[in-house]
């Protein structure tokens, strides 16, 4: 699919968050300290609480700004919760959407908490994405980080949320305890076929607190670096944008709170940068190659995308002078060129 229709589709709305941390979760997965993720540690949030939220961030925001807005429960394991903590939270949003002030919810959950009856209450309250905590399609990684689903319940889960008409998430964990190449090309394998709305990637950090910290201190555990997590990364982002799967969000939003609880893993705050200016540069290299050094010729990329072209610190602009390509090309930015993508004008040298 087009980069321009990609970008069509997974425009930014307005996004609502409302924090559940750890809410419903029936286990403590290896690598997880929700606290730290979500940056909130707060009593549960009540009902009355999450419509206050919404009015607050519907009256702080201008008019342009609303033309989409969902409202998101995060962090929790929502369709674990009791059904009447679940209506308690949904029928709080119900009247914005009446009035046409939210235009969806969507919340997270795991692949085994999704069944006919659950996803029967979700419609009825007009929820409209569900995302599962995928993590992995590797069985064994799975276990050996103490999900308590399988593949299996993933499969299941993703077909009954597409069965009733509601778009699909999937949130992945790269570099997980026993995850190697082979089995990262076999989670994307499976995600393809899923055929998700979008997707989100999350490399593996190790937080204080989780049992991945006391797992790496005895030496049982490795996480990647960051090189390779970007690595890994750009490989998922290149093949979900070739069917057509966007990927929304690469590396944990930053916070205070996520980086006091850091004890180690390839965490930094402009990830999806790094992601992107990595594939930049793959894309470069590949349209130089068999371009004589005689004359330059012309590449034309996004004007928003320059930062990228460069990639942080110009580590690009340097790979390219190594690779004795920096002086094959002249750069140009066209405003109705797509983002992420490059070309070379034909016929044109400077």
């Amino acid at each position: 699919m087009p980069a321009s229709k990609l970008s069509r589709m997974f425009s930014m709305p307005l996004v609502i968050p409302i924090f559940i941390p750890h809410e419903g979760c029936p286990h403590q997965c290896l690598f997880c300290n929700q606290g730290a993720i979500s940056g909130h540690t707060a009593p549960l949030v009540s009902g009355a609480e999450v419509g206050a939220t919404i009015r607050s961030w519907l009256e702080r925001t201008r008019p342009e700004n609303r033309t989409e807005v969902q409202v998101a429960f995060y962090g929790g394991n929502f369709t674990g919760l009791p059904v009447s903590r679940q209506t308690e939270l949904l029928t709080a949003v119900q009247p914005f959407l009446r009035q046409g002030r939210v235009h969806e919810i969507r919340l997270s959950t795991r692949p085994d908490a999704i069944d006919g009856e659950r996803l029967d209450l979700l419609v009825r309250h007009r929820v409209s994405t569900i995302e599962l905590g995928v993590q992995s399609c590797d069985d064994q990684v799975l276990r050996r980080s103490g999900r308590g689903h399988t593949v299996a319940d993933t499969v299941v889960a993703s077909r009954l949320i597409k069965e009733r008409g509601l778009r699909l998430g999937v949130q992945l964990m790269p570099g997980l305890p026993g995850e190697n190449f082979r089995s990262l090309r076999q989670t994307m394998a499976t995600v393809i076929r899923l055929g998700p709305d979008f997707v989100r990637i999350y490399p593996t950090l190790v937080l204080r607190g989780s049992g991945l910290e006391r797992l790496y201190h005895q030496g049982g555990y490795r996480p990647l670096g960051l090189g390779r997590a970007v690595a890994w990364a750009a490989y998922l982002k290149k093949r979900f944008d070739d069917q057509g799967i966007g990927v929304v969000r690469m590396g944990l939003q930053p916070s205070d709170g996520l980086e006091r609880s850091l004890v180690a893993g390839p965490y930094h705050p402009a990830f999806g940068e790094l992601v992107k200016a990595r594939m930049m540069l793959h894309q470069t290299r590949r349209a130089l190659v068999g371009v004589s050094g005689e004359k330059p010729v012309t590449l034309m990329i996004a004007a928003r995308d320059q930062s990228v072209f460069r990639g942080m610190g110009s580590a690009n602009l340097t790979r390219l002078r190594q690779l004795g390509l920096l002086d094959r090309f002249a750069l140009r930015t066209d405003p109705t060129q797509p983002r992420q993508t490059l070309r070379i004008l034909e016929g044109e040298r400077l």
